[in-house]
């Protein structure tokens, strides 16, 4: 009976706008726990993360009685048509792909939903508790349990068919379905995600410190560190490339779920404009995307920063105006940054009378900084 009822369920899974579903057993998650207590020694854990790791780990203290946990994928766009061109003087940004559309916590609620009702119209003594990235499990372990896909060496879930464009979500219920046989890992020996990463944040196949991963990097609201603002280049939220490179994804491009259809305008913006957007016309913008969760003060901090990584001469009034007007310290110490790293006698007096009137310390130590790199770049010509 209950095989027959999960043959049934993956079978009508696109009717339901679910491009992959698997089912995993209820067990607690022992080899994770050791992962996570060691991830949490080594001082890698992002911070976003549930705390409590008994509750990431161990199903039955989030539902009574569990019998299983479905989990679900549903795949997005990796490409752009016909993307803006970013060049001098109209210098553009990039929202990661898990930014592109709806938001999609919301949308996989919703596809979540639509299972749970198709699961009680049969089974109407059904009990279920769903999550999407914010419950209190990990997605990608119910999914590699589940047999959805395999844990890439970039910590990433790779579907034999869909690749790793995909987005995670499980549903806890008490219904005794036979659990799936998990998917033979394929990474074998390529470390191309390894070697691309940007800051070096895959530390070893599996392992992530995710404070030096730049799509954690770009959703933190303080200041930065120089060689981390250098490396987030023109990112203004998440960062794709240990996807990209990796071989499963060539030639993947999901565009069947028109929830994730793209805008390229807002997928990838002007810089400039992003300086001066209010949280009315950010809300109206990106309110419907997963980017809006932090707020605009991360994508607009990064704005800034790109535009230096760009050394977009023109954007250095812009810049100086942020420098000295914002209100936000983090953004005037960035603004100092980018403007330290554009260079030109404009920029060199704003900071040094910007230097006479900040009152705010993390700034006008960010202030000085500039002012020295760039007294140093004028006087060696080096960058």
């Amino acid at each position: 009976m209950w095989q027959t009822l999960k043959e049934e369920m993956k079978e009508a899974a696109r009717s339901l706008g679910i491009d992959a579903i698997g089912v995993a057993s209820p067990d607690p998650f022992v080899t994770l726990k050791q992962r996570l207590v060691r991830h949490r020694e080594l001082g890698y854990e992002s911070g976003f993360e549930e705390p409590d790791l008994e509750r990431r780990t161990n199903p039955s203290l989030l539902f009574d009685k569990p019998q299983s946990i479905i989990a679900i994928a549903v795949a997005y766009p990796s490409k752009l048509n016909d993307p803006p061109k970013s060049e001098p003087g109209a210098r553009r940004g990039i929202m990661s792909r898990s930014a592109w559309g709806e938001d999609y916590h919301k949308v996989l609620r919703d596809r979540l939903s639509r299972l749970e009702a198709w699961l009680r119209d049969r089974m109407p003594d059904l009990r279920a508790e769903s999550m999407v990235d914010t419950g209190e499990l990990s997605d990608r372990a119910v999914a590699e349990r589940a047999g959805i896909g395999w844990s890439a060496k970039n910590c990433s879930i790779i579907s034999p068919s869909l690749g790793s464009w995909m987005y995670l979500g499980e549903m806890i219920t008490n219904l005794p379905l036979p659990p799936d046989e998990p998917v033979t890992d394929g990474c074998g020996t390529c470390t191309k995600c390894i070697d691309a990463c940007p800051t070096g944040a895959i530390v070893a196949p599996g392992q992530l410190n995710a404070q030096r991963c730049i799509s954690f990097v770009t959703q933190t609201k303080g200041m930065v560190s120089d060689e981390l603002m250098r490396k987030i280049g023109n990112r203004l939220y998440g960062c794709d490339t240990c996807q990209i490179v990796c071989p499963e994804n060539r030639g993947k491009n999901w565009t069947h779920q028109p929830e994730f259809e793209p805008d390229p305008e807002l997928a990838k913006p002007l810089l400039v404009p992003l300086l001066d957007m209010g949280n009315k016309e950010f809300k109206s913008r990106y309110g419907h995307t997963s980017s809006a969760w932090r707020g605009r003060k991360p994508i607009q901090r990064n704005a800034v920063i790109a535009l230096g990584n760009f050394k977009e001469a023109s954007a250095v009034p812009d810049l100086i105006r942020v420098l000295t007007e914002d209100p936000r310290p983090v953004l005037r110490g960035t603004a100092a940054w980018s403007l330290g790293r554009i260079g030109g006698d404009l920029a060199l007096e704003a900071l040094k009378r910007a230097s006479q009137s900040e009152e705010n310390e993390e700034a006008n130590t960010a202030i000085r900084n500039a002012i020295s790199a760039l007294l140093e770049q004028l006087s060696t010509g080096n960058d």
